[in-house]
């Protein structure tokens, strides 16, 4: 599809953990450059793709799988925060599906657009919204969080030892307007040889907040569980630790917490079986080709 918006990773061995049926119900709820939905349609017949993007940059890659011939009838789009499957699944008239994708990582569009703010070396405002026309960005989140709220951000979403001293002097340092500004604070108040990394942490952070991806990301294993078929598939696609750990435990012990909870005869309920065994990872190739890879953890699991 449109390499240029987004390579797609992990694409053949994500896609091959649906197991497609050629008359089969698939959502990709994270459509992006579109490289995993054509994927996906180029091995339906009569079944069709579902695929939702709250990114409206995404709307020449949408329009080029709908004018392809080949995918008449067999593809529909829903401008939307995959938080709302089972709302748009019903008005398409369909309750049950029989597999569902997420690659969480943001796009490399996203990445090197200047204005959306997600690059700590681009410049520019601190916007990091995956939907544009959402109330809230980062720079309102730099500037209106209390100290406190800052400091559970940034030791909880950016996992930063430093979350403590550096909310005080974000603080201290506002009116915060551009990230220029935001990286001298963080790397003033931080010192390390470890530069971009600590960059990473606080922008990870700060996404994770303005996009509220974790409690998103929780709404959507839960929706699935209701959405799939037995037997269908969750496939999905994690960057970091903290989105990992909420798949690997939901579909381990059915709770985000990690939490063994059984009934008064020791049996434990599950809603997922998770069949990719050990977790995957891309290969060493895929990497040179693709940098941003490097920190993707793929996840498959079978409705039970």
């Amino acid at each position: 599809m449109n390499n240029e918006y987004h390579i797609p990773v992990l694409l053949n061995k994500s896609v091959e953990g649906l197991n497609i049926k050629p008359d089969g119900i698939y959502v990709d709820v994270t459509f992006g450059g579109g490289g995993h939905s054509e994927k996906i349609l180029k091995k339906l017949k009569t079944g069709k793709l579902i695929a939702f993007d709250q990114d409206i940059d995404v709307k020449k890659n949408v329009e080029k799988l709908k004018s392809d011939k080949r995918y008449k009838n067999k593809f529909i789009f829903f401008q939307a925060n995959f938080k709302y499957l089972l709302n748009f699944l019903k008005y398409s008239g369909f309750s049950k599906v029989d597999g569902i994708l997420a690659d969480l990582g943001v796009s490399s569009h996203q990445f090197n657009d200047q204005e959306r703010g997600f690059s700590f070396r681009l410049g520019g405002i601190p916007d990091m919204r995956m939907n544009k026309y959402a109330k809230s960005t980062a720079l309102d989140i730099l500037n209106n969080y209390s100290e406190e709220q800052l400091y559970f951000i940034l030791k909880t979403y950016g996992e930063l030892k430093s979350a403590f001293k550096l909310s005080a002097a974000i603080v201290k340092n506002r009116e915060i307007n551009d990230l220029n500004q935001l990286n001298k604070i963080i790397t003033q108040t931080i010192k390390t040889n470890k530069e971009f990394k600590i960059l990473a942490k606080v922008y990870q952070a700060l996404r994770i907040e303005t996009n509220k991806e974790l409690d998103t990301l929780k709404i959507l294993i839960t929706q699935s569980a209701k959405a799939l078929k037995k037997g269908g598939r969750l496939v999905v696609i994690s960057y970091h630790s903290l989105e990992d750990r909420l798949v690997k435990n939901y579909f381990k012990y059915n709770n985000f917490e990690g939490n063994v909870i059984t009934d008064i005869y020791g049996k434990q309920y599950n809603d997922f079986n998770e069949v990719s065994g050990k977790i995957i990872v891309p290969e060493e190739e895929e990497i040179k080709i693709n940098n941003r890879a490097r920190s993707a953890k793929l996840r498959i699991a079978e409705k039970i």
